[in-house]
C-alpha cells in the first residue's frame, strides 16, 4: 500500500528527474531544494481550517513548493489519536500540545534548532525576468526574544532542558510557539447582581464572599435554589484543578522547585502550610456549615447552571464566552477579572496551547519555520482575530484592549503564571481533585496534601 508519505517522496523524485533534465547542466542544488514539493500535516485543537488558512495562505505565498494537511481533532481524542499515529508512521509534522503537557510529549518533540536552511525562489528583474534560487541558513528566535516579545508564561513553559546525546551539556531549548495565551476569568450574571443591589462584580476574594453569600438562596428543607457561586466541590465545577491552582498560587504556595518537583505540600518558613488554606477557603463554598455555602455535589455542570441562570459566578477561559452565548443567547452576562487577595501580588491562571514540531517530521526546518512564521508579530493577528483568542506576544495586548470579550483575558497576561505538572498532567490534576475530595470529607488535611503532592511527584 502506498502511503502518503511515500506517495509524497515519489513526486518529489519525479519533480527532481524532471528538473534534472532541464537546461545545460541542470538546476543547482538551490533550485533542486525551492522546488521540491513539501507536505505539512498539521494536527491542532479546537481550531477548524479556516481559521488558521490566511496564515498557510500567506506562508505559501513565500513558499509556493509547501502545501498543508490540516486536521482538527478534540483535545478529549487527541492524546490517543496523536500517539497510533505516531506508532503507525502516520503522525503529523506539526501538532498542538496543552502547556501542562510539555512535559509528557517532550520525548516526540524535536526542540527548535539554533538555525533553519529554508531554500526561497524569489523573481527579479523588470524587463528580463529571472528566477533565482536560493537556500539561506536563517537563526531562529532566541532566548533573549522569547522572554523580551511573549508574556512571561511562555517562557516559563515552553523552556525546557535538552541533551543532544550522553556526551552533550544539557541547555534549555525552546520545545514550541504558542499563538494565543488563555487565562481564567470571573463571568458573572448582570441580573442576579443587579437584583442584590451589586453595582460591579468583586475585585477581592472578600468581596466576592461577601456578594456569593447575599446571592445564595437556600431553600427549607436545605436544598440550593440559588447559587451565589459554583465553586467548591472537583467533578461538577469547570477546571476545578485550574481554580484550585490559582487560588495557591496567589496566597504564595510555592507549586514547585527549581527542579520542576512538587512543593505545594511543603510548610514555608512560618511553617505554615499555606496551600491547605487555599484548599479549605475553596471547599468552604461546598461546605454547609459555612456562610459562603453555594454548591455542592449535587448540583449539575458548572457551565450548565451558570447558562441556566442558577448560578451568579462561573469561572471560565475566553472560549466559554461563544459557548455560553450558543447555549443561552439571552442570558445577561458579563467578564470580570479574576478576584485576588487584598494587598497581596495580582496572580492569574494560563492554560493554553503550543505549536510543536514532531520528531518523526521529515521536513522539520520547514515545519519550524511556519511555526515562528504563524506566531510572528506580523501573522499571528490575522488568527487571533479569526478565533478570538488573547495574544501570547506582549506587543498586541493592547489591541484587544477595547474589545468586549478579549480586554479582561489581555489584561490579565502579563500577570498570568503556570506550574510544572510533571509527565503526566492528568494525574496531576487527578490529585488535585482527590485532595479537594478528601478535604470535604474532612480528611487529615495535611496528609491529604502530602499525598497530592506525592501523586504528581512520581510522575517526574
Amino acid at each position: 500500500m502506498t502511503t502518503r508519505r511515500n506517495l509524497s517522496k515519489l513526486i518529489a523524485a519525479l519533480s527532481l528527474v524532471t528538473l534534472l533534465g532541464a537546461g545545460c547542466g541542470g538546476p543547482s542544488a538551490a533550485q533542486i531544494a525551492a522546488s521540491k514539493p513539501v507536505s505539512l500535516v498539521v494536527w491542532r485543537v479546537f481550531d477548524s481550517d479556516d481559521v488558521i488558512q490566511p496564515v498557510m495562505a500567506a506562508y505559501q505565498k513565500i513558499h509556493p513548493n509547501v502545501s498543508f494537511e490540516y486536521r482538527e481533532l478534540r483535545s478529549d481524542e487527541f492524546k490517543n489519536e496523536l500517539l497510533r499515529a505516531l506508532a503507525e508512521g502516520n503522525g503529523p509534522d506539526i501538532f498542538s500540545v496543552n502547556n501542562a503537557w510539555i512535559g509528557e510529549y517532550q520525548s516526540l518533540m524535536t526542540p527548535l534548532p539554533s538555525s533553519l536552511k529554508i531554500p526561497y525562489s524569489e523573481v527579479r528583474g523588470t524587463i528580463k525576468k529571472e528566477t533565482i534560487y536560493t537556500v539561506k541558513e536563517q537563526p531562529t528566535i532566541s532566548l533573549r526574544s522569547l522572554k523580551t516579545d511573549f508574556i512571561d508564561v511562555v517562557a516559563t513553559d515552553v523552556l525546557r532542558p535538552f541533551q543532544e546525546n550522553t556526551k552533550a551539556p544539557v541547555t534549555d531549548r525552546i520545545f514550541g510557539l504558542p499563538l494565543a495565551v488563555d487565562n481564567l476569568a470571573l463571568y458573572y450574571n448582570k441580573d442576579l447582581l443587579n437584583a442584590a443591589g451589586f453595582p460591579e462584580p468583586p475585585k477581592t476574594w472578600t468581596q466576592f464572599q461577601e456578594q456569593t453569600t447575599k446571592l445564595t438562596r437556600i431553600g427549607t428543607g436545605g436544598e440550593i435554589l440559588q447559587s451565589g457561586a459554583a465553586l467548591g466541590t472537583s467533578k461538577n465545577v469547570e477546571r476545578a484543578s485550574d481554580i484550585l491552582s490559582l487560588l495557591m498560587m496567589q496566597n504564595g504556595t510555592q507549586m514547585t522547585d527549581e527542579r520542576g518537583v512538587a512543593t505545594f505540600a511543603n510548610a514555608n518558613q512560618e511553617r505554615q502550610i499555606v496551600g491547605l488554606d487555599a484548599v479549605n477557603f475553596y471547599t468552604d463554598f461546598a461546605n454547609p456549615t459555612k456562610q459562603v455555602y453555594s454548591w455542592n455535589a449535587k448540583q449539575p455542570n458548572s457551565f450548565d447552571a451558570f447558562t441556566a441562570g442558577k448560578t451568579a459566578f462561573f469561572f471560565g477561559y475566553s472560549y466559554h464566552a461563544p459557548l455560553i452565548r450558543a447555549g443561552a443567547p439571552k442570558l445577561p452576562f458579563a467578564i470580570a477579572t479574576v478576584p485576588q487577595i487584598e494587598g497581596g501580588k495580582n496572580v492569574n491562571y494560563a492554560n493554553y496551547w503550543i505549536e510543536t514540531v514532531s520528531k518523526a517530521s521529515e521536513n522539520p526546518d520547514f515545519a519550524w519555520d511556519f511555526i515562528q512564521f504563524a506566531a510572528s508579530a506580523e501573522q499571528v493577528p490575522a488568527y487571533l482575530t479569526a478565533a478570538r483568542k488573547p495574544p501570547a506576544r506582549r506587543a498586541l495586548i493592547n489591541s484587544q484592549m477595547q474589545d468586549e470579550d478579549l480586554s479582561i483575558f489581555a489584561s490579565q497576561l502579563l500577570t498570568a503564571k503556570s506550574w510544572y505538572k510533571g509527565k503526566n498532567a492528568s494525574v496531576a490534576e487527578g490529585a488535585l481533585l482527590d485532595l479537594i475530595n478528601a478535604v470535604l470529607l474532612a480528611e487529615d488535611g495535611n496528609k491529604a496534601m502530602q499525598e497530592a503532592q506525592n501523586k504528581v511527584n512520581q510522575t517526574l
